[in-house]
């Protein structure tokens, strides 16, 4: 496993100190990579949200999925 060393405001070591307090995780470091792991979670919800959103204003691709495949 590799190590990030991330220079961190007080506010910021305050909320990690109270996720861990709270159970969210078992040391510092778990905290860190749960947030981390929610983050992109979150980032994927919003991205697939959006791409429903575009399909729903006609911003869509049609096509043949495999004729596509055939071209590249």
């Amino acid at each position: 496993m590799a190590t990030l060393s991330v220079p961190l405001s007080a506010e910021l070591m305050k909320k990690i100190d109270q996720l861990l307090e709270s159970g969210v995780g078992a040391n510092k470091a778990d905290v860190a990579r749960k947030a981390i792991e929610f983050f992109a979670e979150e980032q994927a919800i919003r991205e697939v949200l959006q791409a429903e959103q575009e399909l729903a204003m006609g911003n869509g691709l049609s096509g043949d999925l495999d004729e596509l495949a055939a071209r590249l």
